[in-house]
């Protein structure tokens, strides 16, 4: 599959051709910028990621011009022929989770939220229009920025305002979402480790900046908010204000919103504290003593230093800190500079390494010492990559899923239990315990048993929680979001086993009490034969979508984790809450409606994954 990449920007337009059926699949990379009467700038590359990359002038004086001369040059080149087209577009609202195809009624909701982005949008939208009208035959699929963070949690994208303004859609969506998750498989790829095992902290610092906490593959929050404004110091535009700050300016300077939010976006940033956006020219300034690019290098260091270190605090542990971005990838003082607070968290940047990184394709060097307990990486974003590889999987999956039956899956409803180690059960019922029979389960590996535990936490706790046998290697305690405010405590959600920084509950049997970790919410997930998910085209680790419920309450439960063994009866499991959600008592089924494999995630197959277990005679 060839696939042309559009990426239009408010005053440049980058371009690609993706072969996805050879390894080095940009075959071609372009950006025009630098517009003027007199025409455009194109930096240029054919043949790969490590051809050489090439300038020339070209005609074009506008962006729709460009876009309008790309056929031509790709013809120049041999490449004429593509099987679709993909779109980055910056916002998304709250409707777009996923990448979809372009249709007029997406182009309608994409203007819809030109408000929310009104320096991307436009220009993406313009994008769109003209290669429709150039290639009206190719399907064209729009992949949001927003997209990947729509997996953060109310508690971080909620603003503490009112509900009415809240019901209009104001709250944090975050950007530059394509490029964070390109960073978390690539992070994943370089340490040969399981996305859902690292908990990375991805920098994009250029020109617009963000950081992003990606929690076991998923985002979980992201410094830009409900528009590219917030957070981080960028080039051009201020990040963090104080909103009362809207006011006083009316007050005092006599300005409208509209004249303010131009000025935030435009003549703030690096450019308002030392005169210029670009990091080399104020590293060279501050370097022959003019103190206000020397303040501007600071504020900006210190504001992506406060995030990462909230962000650590927020997924309660680091494993990487990601650099990218035209000033990550480039800036060694500034990799310097914002790594130096962190020597308390055990990180440690090997000066050498940092000062000679160099990048040329996908290489992601590692700049920490060899004794850092977290780990330093530097790379090149690949959202074109991404754009392409989203394109590609939304085609292939619609290409599926029209010429197979609906898939229904059985789901049944897990309550709260838990799972004990042969060393905590002795402490709570007794030297020599094993733990009784009580009935089977769905799934055959795992049974009910007779014995009960309360669950302690800080503020309350839980009665006769279920044990399920057999004795596993540690404890977990595996509890509904609504449990966790009983208790007193918040846990993470998890699949099975992932129970490293979880939090420490009292447990009380009949015999004895023990503290324990090991406290989660499940993941949703699917248990599935492996008949079932070669018929379904699925494999484990891959991640779906589910449509249950019916009437008003009926939901669609994204990013499912499939889980294949052999032995497992095909069944998805959801606790509690998530069956209040979707009006579903004990019993239902599941459609399955999107195959939402998440590209490149080498989940590695868990071998010694045991059974999750619950009472209602299934195991979670």
């Amino acid at each position: 599959m060839k696939i042309l990449v559009f990426n239009a920007g408010s005053s440049s337009l980058k371009f690609g051709v993706f072969d996805m059926a050879i390894e080095d699949c940009r075959v071609m990379k372009g950006e025009f910028e630098n517009f003027k009467d007199s025409g455009c700038t194109l930096h240029y590359r054919v043949g790969g990621e490590q051809s050489e990359t090439r300038q020339r002038h070209e005609k074009p004086a506008t962006i729709e011009e460009a876009i309008r001369h790309v056929p031509a040059l790709l013809q120049e080149f041999g490449y004429e022929h593509f099987n679709a087209i993909g779109h980055r577009v910056a916002h998304g609202g709250g409707e777009f989770e996923e990448a979809t195809l372009i249709d007029d009624d997406t182009v309608r909701y994409i203007e819809s939220c030109t408000p929310l982005a009104p320096l991307h949008n436009p220009a993406n939208l313009n994008a769109i229009a003209v290669s429709r009208a150039l290639w009206p035959t190719l399907p064209q699929v729009a992949v949001f920025d927003t997209a990947f963070h729509h997996t953060i949690p109310a508690r971080a994208y909620t603003y503490a305002v009112p509900k009415e303004w809240r019901d209009t859609g104001l709250r944090r969506y975050g950007f530059h979402g394509t490029s964070h998750k390109y960073i978390a498989l690539r992070i994943a790829k370089e340490l040969s480790c399981p996305v859902t095992d690292l908990q990375i902290i991805s920098c994009h610092l250029g020109n617009g900046a963000s950081v992003c906490a990606v929690n076991r593959g998923f985002s979980i929050d992201t410094s830009m908010g409900m528009t590219p404004l917030e957070g981080l110091v960028m080039g051009t535009r201020s990040g963090d204000v104080d909103p009362g700050m809207f006011a006083y300016l009316g007050r005092e300077c006599g300005l409208e919103v509209q004249a303010i939010e131009n000025r935030l976006y435009k003549d703030s940033g690096l450019k308002a504290l030392a005169g210029t956006h670009d990091m080399r020219e104020i590293e060279q300034k501050a370097a022959d003593g003019d103190e206000d690019a020397q303040l501007a290098i600071n504020v900006y260091a210190y504001r992506a230093r406060k995030y990462i270190g909230a962000y650590a605090a927020a997924m309660g542990g680091l494993d990487v800190i990601a650099f990218t971005g035209g000033i990550g990838e480039n800036s060694a003082s500034m990799r310097r500079r914002i790594c130096d607070k962190f020597e308390f968290l055990g990180l440690h940047l090997d000066d050498d390494n940092n000062q000679t990184v160099s990048l040329k394709g996908f290489e992601a060097p590692q700049v920490q010492t060899f004794d850092s307990r977290i780990k330093v990486i530097v790379t090149q974003t690949c959202e074109q990559y991404m754009i392409a590889q989203e394109t590609r999987h939304l085609l292939s999956q619609r290409n599926i899923i029209s010429a197979q039956k609906s898939w229904h899956i059985p789901v049944a409803v897990s309550a709260r239990h838990m799972h004990l180690s042969q060393k905590d059960v002795e402490k709570l019922f007794g030297k020599g315990h094993q733990l009784t029979h009580l009935r089977d389960l769905i799934q055959t590996e795992g049974w009910a048993t007779e014995e009960r535990v309360e669950v302690v936490g800080p503020k309350g706790s839980l009665k006769n929680v279920r044990i399920l046998g057999p004795a596993r290697e540690r404890t977990q305690i595996e509890v509904s979001k609504t449990d966790t405010f009983t208790l007193g405590i918040e846990a993470p959600i998890r699949p099975s086993g992932k129970l490293d920084n979880t939090p420490v509950v009292k447990l009380r049997g009949s015999t004895g009490e023990i503290e324990t970790n090991g406290l989660i919410i499940a993941a949703r997930h699917i248990h599935m034969s492996p008949e079932d998910a070669i018929r379904m085209g699925l494999k484990d680790g891959d991640y779906v979508d589910v449509r249950l419920g019916a009437g008003g309450r009926g939901t669609v439960f994204t990013n499912t984790l499939i889980r294949v063994k052999e032995g497992y009866v095909t069944e998805m499991h959801i606790d509690t809450d998530e069956a209040n959600a979707a009006g579903i008592e004990v019993k239902t089924s599941g459609e399955l409606v999107k195959n939402e494999t998440r590209q490149d995630v080498d989940i590695i197959a868990r071998k010694n994954m045991e059974l999750d277990g619950k009472n209602n005679d299934t195991v979670t």
